[in-house]
């Protein structure tokens, strides 16, 4: 089990009922049991499952549900119809929990005793009809939830419920999700802006302003020697020409008036409890900076590298969705191996089949994605108040299929993204000393791109290594939003399609609510 998800669980709850006695109750507690030790033995599960017992009635199905509901260690319940479960006994269970819902269809024996079965099996082992009951009353409900077909022990079965875990841990973790914002959106973005409102509502973030007139206090208690010890943990972790340590030159201070920036970023994030933050070239301080010392000399793109690289979500010029879409990313795919970052859609390479995106920003990627060790490098960035010389990590990213995935706001709900891609051997960028990666979007580039387009898609993003399509199908299930999948399969005509279908549908779920 990760250590990350330890103290959550995901609660696990067998329907029944008194019809066939109580000595077919037991056994289906017992058999209800050994399953969850077993799933959990398994080693597959990033959340541990605890066993809540069977529901043999109305009153039990609201009673359990109403605590799942309540505890906060319980991030979604598994269901499993043992025998034949009336599923009007769950409807109001069902409307209690509004934490996520797995459907698991399986059965505790994995084949038919052949030989021995009779009417008492038959009577016991009813999962094939009660599960269907189940599902039905889910339907009816328009419950959503995730349904999971498959035997117990199957690590393919295991496999979709761990996806499950992951994501349903995410969303726990986004529903006190705070964004801190230092500066607003680029003025006139529309791309990158949305609803706040409905997007707490909707997705749990709650999106806060700070004045950098809030941060001056923070960025005043950083001592130096903190600093100092900053700044040395950076030589020690970061590739470096030597003479960056060179106390006297103008590349040390920029690197210690980094680390003092992102002292001071922490010490914001750890006293208002945020998990994301967005920041803003055009708002740093006081505009005459060297002469008062008040604020940043620089963005803070070094601070932003490494704070994403723990966990922070983060967003450029305001982008607050991406930020709390970067932490979601990252919360979910905790001990998985090849990391995530906030990406955006820097330029284009027109090369026929090959024809690809750099990805890139002005500081800002996550060296969680980085193929070799990073390089703290010191260079002149020439954009936004501080046309300056910024320290930052230089790299480029691994070879290898990713997924990219955005939500935009479209008025009347928000809309999920999600792109495959193939992340493609990068060229060097001798003039250009930024982290990047180098993509082909899938199933070509004009096709990814086109459909990106289409719907309407940032120019930002949050990529993840190891974020498969699935994810993202039980999060869009999860947070009742729109998805968008463009794969290896898409083809314009086809997404187009999927457009108009999709505006038709939610016009029309709008209007019968």
């Amino acid at each position: 089990m990760i250590k990350a998800f330890e103290n959550l669980e995901v609660w696990f709850v067998t329907g029944a009922q008194l019809l066939y006695g109580g000595d077919a109750v037991v056994q289906v507690d017992g058999h209800s049991q050994k399953m969850v030790d077993g799933m959990n033995a398994s080693g597959l599960l990033p959340v541990k499952i605890v066993y809540k017992g069977t529901a043999n009635s109305s009153a039990e199905v609201s009673d359990v549900m109403g605590r799942a509901e309540a505890d906060s260690r319980c991030i979604g319940v598994i269901t499993w119809m043992h025998t034949f479960s009336p599923a009007k006994m769950w409807i109001h269970g069902m409307q209690k929990l509004r934490k996520p819902l797995l459907h698991l269809h399986t059965q505790y024996n994995e084949q038919i005793p052949w030989e021995e079965i009779d009417m008492d099996f038959m009577n016991l082992n009813q999962s094939a009809h009660g599960d269907r009951e189940f599902g039905h009353i889910l339907s009816r409900m328009r419950k959503n939830h995730k349904t999971v077909v498959g035997y117990w022990k199957d690590p393919k079965t295991l496999g979709h419920i761990a996806v499950w875990e992951r994501v349903a841990a995410a969303w726990a973790d986004a529903q006190d999700c705070r964004i801190i914002r230092f500066g607003d959106q680029m003025n006139n973005v529309a791309v990158t802006d949305g609803d706040k409102v409905e997007a707490e509502l909707r997705l749990g973030y709650h999106v806060d302003y700070m004045a950098f007139s809030d941060v001056i206090p923070f960025f005043e208690a950083v001592k130096d020697a903190d600093v100092d010890a900053l700044v040395a943990e950076y030589f020690s972790l970061y590739e470096h020409k030597s003479e960056l340590e060179d106390r006297s030159s103008v590349e040390y201070r920029k690197i210690w008036n980094s680390a003092k920036a992102e002292l001071t970023l922490r010490a914001v994030l750890k006293a208002t409890g945020a998990k994301a933050f967005t920041t803003n070239f055009d708002d740093l301080g006081d505009a005459d900076v060297e002469k008062t010392g008040r604020g940043f000399d620089q963005i803070p793109g070094l601070a932003s590298q490494r704070l994403m690289a723990e966990g922070y979500g983060f967003g450029a010029e305001g982008d607050w969705k991406t930020a709390a879409l970067y932490r979601t990313v990252w919360y979910m795919t905790q001990g998985l191996e090849n990391g995530c970052s906030f990406l955006e859609d820097y330029t284009l390479n027109f090369d026929g089949q090959n024809s690809s995106i750099l990805q890139a920003h002005m500081l800002e990627v996550c060296p969680l994605i980085a193929a070799a060790k990073p390089r703290l490098e010191v260079h002149h960035l020439g954009i936004g108040i501080r046309k300056t010389p910024t320290a930052r990590l230089v790299f480029t990213s691994k070879v290898g299929r990713g997924m990219a995935a955005t939500i935009v706001d479209m008025g009347n709900r928000f809309r999920l993204i999600a792109a495959d891609v193939e992340c493609i051997e990068p060229r060097e960028l001798p003039k250009l000393p930024v982290a990047s990666a180098l993509w082909i979007p899938k199933p070509d580039f004009e096709i990814g791109a086109g459909a990106w387009i289409l719907a309407g898609g940032t120019h930002h993003s949050a990529f993840s290594y190891d974020i498969t399509p699935e994810y993202w199908e039980d999060y869009a299930e999860i947070a009742d939003i729109e998805m968008l999948h463009i794969s290896d399969s898409t083809t314009i005509e086809s997404f187009k399609k999927d457009l108009r279908v999709n505006e038709v549908y939610y016009m029309l779920n709008k209007a019968l609510k």
